[in-house]
């Protein structure tokens, strides 16, 4: 009789815990709707553009679409008018890893210009690379740019710090079962971080205001020195 008392305990525990789980997941998509488009002509002009980053490639070496949508979707939104200056925030685990470096290199393939381009090292997850754009590179209105599941994320974190962020949601690859599943679960890190935790990036640093950089050759090698400092591992997809 004992027995079955704590089995039910532990049964309405757990869906407790999954109803709570799903009502945050339904929650944010909801609070972070007004931000997020998915229409260039929709989206306001913001000066700044803040890229996610994510592997070009997955770990069988096949090309990575959430990378290739988001940095197409960095190339139309300059071309567009929609911003004029680009932030690449993402890891740079090894010398061979670079996310931001990788970014940079694709961008200027695509015509985009250098002294448009921001680099930031530092960038190992949403929230460092949210709130390094605003506290670091001084940046308070800007357009996140990533795939629509993660605009939401990060549009959450962004409102949590006062932050006036909007996003530019590229597409996303046909199969997106499991990283929806890993989204959820990032989406209760992120609440954990924002009202539990109040977790802060791992690195903040000097001020480095991207606007007063127009006049620089290289404004973005400023951060460089952060780049020999992560020990994370490069991520196989978006959901960092």
């Amino acid at each position: 009789m004992k027995l079955r008392k704590i089995c039910k305990i532990i049964i309405y525990l757990f869906i407790i815990t999954i109803a709570a789980i799903l009502l945050i997941d339904r929650w944010i998509s909801h609070k972070t709707s007004p931000y997020i488009y998915t229409s260039i002509d929709d989206l306001p002009k913001r000066s700044i553009g803040v890229v996610l980053g994510t592997a070009k490639y997955v770990r069988t070496g096949v090309l990575n679409q959430f990378y290739t949508y988001r940095i197409q979707g960095a190339i139309d939104l300059y071309q567009s008018y929609k911003v004029d200056h680009l932030l690449l925030s993402g890891d740079n685990a090894l010398r061979s890893y670079n996310e931001p470096i990788t970014m940079q290199r694709d961008l200027l393939k695509a015509k985009i210009p250098l002294s448009a381009i921001h680099l930031d090292f530092a960038g190992f997850r949403t929230l460092d690379s949210v709130i390094r754009a605003n506290r670091v590179f001084d940046a308070n209105e800007f357009t996140i740019i990533t795939q629509e599941f993660h605009c939401e994320r990060a549009i959450f974190i962004a409102l949590s710090q006062g932050i006036q962020a909007q996003c530019y949601a590229v597409p996303s690859p046909s199969e997106m079962k499991m990283v929806r599943v890993r989204e959820i679960l990032a989406r209760i890190g992120a609440f954990l971080d924002v009202y539990i935790l109040n977790k802060e990036p791992k690195f903040l640093g000097p001020m480095l205001p991207i606007i007063q950089e127009d006049n620089l050759t290289e404004p973005s090698q400023k951060v460089e020195s952060l780049s020999n400092n992560s020990s994370s591992a490069p991520a196989e997809t978006s959901n960092r």
